[in-house]
């Protein structure tokens, strides 16, 4: 019985060292999600004057014409798929990851129908364990991306619909809602079809409204793959703050539980040994 005591505290000392390390993990992902919420909340203004320039020199402008505003025959197209490098964050990985999948299967019969830039570790290996055509890839991304970090991805998979190489581009995403809610986004980034409309504000501009459109389109473009960047660290730190919560929950459970279990053992070893004792100064009356 001695034993099975020993063994029981130290399966409690183990549980409260894991509830130690979960619950520290909580503090720092709620503690950066704070920063990343607040960074992607400064990014919209940005995003949405970027849209509101470009859809207005777009509306306001007869006869103009770009390949990032026109739909055209779709013969490959690109997903660009944002995750996680690291663990520990629930579902956030595997729903995206699942969607995405579907998405794809519904949608295409061949791999060389599509191909894939891949944001985060966790898809880079999803995708490579399945033989799927990863073109470009991007991992070891900080809790606090900043637009240098992602522009090389995001100006290839701009790049590529520019050339040609791809005739649609997709973002693929967890659009973060709260720290329990993330919403697993698949969105149509080009061509922007519907960018034109709205209010049309003049605006002067040289040396064309084609000569603006070349530089502001691919820079919106990549601006909202940064944003979607940023959603998506919100959405991952949500998700571990949640996930650590949980686990933290879950150990102070189990050391009740076996606290329960250590104090009855304990009782039963007690009254065992008092019992050998009874029975034993009985044996010599």
């Amino acid at each position: 019985m001695a034993r099975g005591l020993r063994d029981i505290k130290r399966q409690i000392k183990s549980v409260q060292n894991t509830r130690q390390i979960t619950k520290a993990m909580e503090m720092v992902a709620a503690a950066k999600l704070r920063r990343a919420q607040e960074k992607a909340t400064s990014a919209l203004p940005y995003s949405e004057k970027l849209k509101e320039v470009v859809g207005s020199i777009a509306a306001g402008t007869n006869g103009i014409s770009h390949p990032m505003l026109e739909k055209r025959e779709v013969k490959k197209t690109g997903y660009l798929v944002i995750t996680s490098d690291r663990g520990l964050a629930g579902a956030s990985n595997s729903n995206i990851l699942r969607k995405v999948s579907n998405f794809i299967a519904e949608r295409h019969q061949s791999k060389d129908e599509y191909c894939l830039f891949v944001i985060g570790r966790k898809g880079r290996d999803y995708f490579r364990r399945r033989g799927l055509p990863v073109v470009e890839e991007l991992t070891d991304l900080s809790d606090s991306p900043t637009y240098a970090d992602i522009k090389t991805i995001a100006n290839a998979a701009v790049h590529q619909y520019e050339l040609g190489q791809i005739d649609e581009l997709y973002v693929c995403y967890n659009q973060f809602v709260n720290a329990l809610t993330q919403i697993q986004e698949v969105s149509k980034l080009l061509p922007m079809e519907n960018i034109g409309g709205g209010n049309v504000t003049q605006y002067e501009y040289e040396p064309s409204a084609e000569g603006v459109l070349e530089v502001l389109l691919p820079k919106y473009a990549e601006t909202l793959i940064f944003s979607a960047m940023l959603n998506a660290k919100a959405s991952e730190l949500g998700a571990k703050m949640t996930a650590m919560g949980a686990a933290t929950k879950n150990a102070s459970k189990m050391i009740n539980e076996l606290n329960l279990t250590y104090n009855r053992a304990r009782q039963a070893a007690i009254t065992q040994e008092i019992s050998e004792i009874v029975g034993g100064a009985n044996a010599q009356q």
